[in-house]
């Protein structure tokens, strides 16, 4: 039985890594702690997430997610108008 290569995406998906279905709630934190944004984790890895938002317009390219009192600095990679895609940045 041949082995696909673990370096390439999944089918449908550009990611190099499977993520975990979750729902949980998250705060975004940007401008020196000033500004903030509620919102929800809908999917994770260990190098990113998808995040969904009423608005993610308004969601800056670089800020700090907070999920169940942990933080992590995170940068969109892209988004549309309810979601975003954000690779962690440590």
């Amino acid at each position: 039985m041949e082995m696909a290569d673990s370096g390439a995406a999944f089918a449908g998906e550009r990611r190099m890594e499977r993520r975990r279905r979750v729902l949980r709630g998250a705060t975004l934190r940007f401008n020196g702690g000033f500004g903030a944004v509620e919102g929800f984790v809908r999917n994770e890895s260990e190098h990113g997430a998808q995040l969904r938002f009423g608005d993610a317009t308004g969601v800056p390219t670089g800020f700090e997610l907070v999920v169940n009192g942990a933080s992590r600095a995170a940068l969109v990679r892209w988004r549309s108008s309810r979601l975003v895609g954000v690779q962690f940045v440590d």
